[in-house]
C-alpha cells in the first residue's frame, strides 16, 4: 500500500439506506436529510479533492460543490474511462472557475478528451484500458492534494477497496428501505471471496433519526 506522502488519504463517503443501498433500482439517490447534507458539506470544505464516477454525473449530474457551509470548492475529479462525460453537465459547464479533472484511459477517443479539454477540464490519461486508481492517486499528491473525498457509486467504492485505496469510511445510515437486487449497493464490483477486508469502528454520531458511522483501517 502506498505510503500516506506517495498519496492522498482517501475517505469513502456516501449515505445508505438501512438495507445498505445508495440508490433505487431507478437511480433515485436522494437519502440523506438536510442535517446530514450540511454535514457532507463541511466534508467536502475540508478537503483537497472529491471524486466520482462518470456514471454518477450521467445519473445525479452533481455540481460537487461547498454550499450549505463555509469553506472551498475542492478540486473535482471523475473517473471517466472512455471520456463520455457530457461537457454540458454541471461540472462541464463549470470547470472553467472550479478546477476539475477527468481521468481517461488510452482507449478514449483522442476527440472526447479534446472536447473536455476545450471546456477546462484537465484531461489526464491513466492506465491503458481502465483507470490505473494507484497511478492518479500518486499525481494527485504530486499536485498537493493530500485529502481526498470520494462520493463515487458501488463501482468506484469497490475499485477503491479492492485496490486497498480507502483510508476510511464515512456513511450515514437513512432511514429507509430500498431492497431489490437491481438496487446499488454501497459497494458494487465483483465482491470478495473472503470475510477479511476489516475496518475499525472509530466514532458514532447520531443526526436525528441518521446515524453517522465512521471507519478506518
Amino acid at each position: 500500500m502506498p505510503t500516506a506522502r506517495s498519496r492522498p488519504y482517501v475517505i469513502l463517503s456516501a449515505a445508505m439506506s438501512i438495507d445498505g443501498k445508495i440508490a433505487t433500482r431507478t437511480g433515485a439517490s436522494r437519502l440523506s436529510s438536510k442535517r446530514d447534507l450540511a454535514r457532507v458539506h463541511r466534508l467536502r470544505g475540508s478537503a483537497d479533492a472529491i471524486l466520482v464516477g462518470r456514471n454518477t454525473v450521467a445519473q445525479d449530474d452533481p455540481m460537487l460543490t461547498v454550499r450549505l457551509a463555509r469553506g472551498k470548492n475542492p478540486t473535482r475529479i471523475v473517473l471517466d474511462p472512455r471520456a463520455a462525460m457530457p461537457p454540458s453537465s454541471r461540472i462541464g459547464a463549470t470547470a472553467n472557475s472550479i478546477p476539475t479533472i477527468v481521468a481517461v484511459t488510452e482507449t478514449a477517443p483522442k476527440s472526447r478528451a479534446e472536447r473536455l479539454a476545450k471546456r477546462g477540464l484537465e484531461v489526464i490519461v491513466c492506465g491503458r484500458s481502465r483507470i490505473d486508481l494507484g497511478k492518479l492517486l500518486s499525481i494527485l499528491a504530486r499536485k498537493g492534494i493530500r485529502k481526498l473525498v470520494v462520493e463515487g457509486g458501488g463501482t468506484t467504492n469497490w475499485h477503491f477497496l479492492a485496490e486497498d485505496l480507502a483510508d476510511e469510511i464515512l456513511v450515514t445510515i437513512a432511514p429507509f428501505v430500498v431492497g431489490g437486487t437491481d438496487a446499488v449497493s454501497l459497494v458494487g464490483g465483483r465482491g470478495f471471496g473472503k470475510i477479511s477486508h476489516s475496518f475499525k469502528l472509530k466514532q458514532v454520531e447520531r443526526l436525528g433519526n441518521e446515524i453517522v458511522l465512521r471507519y478506518v483501517r
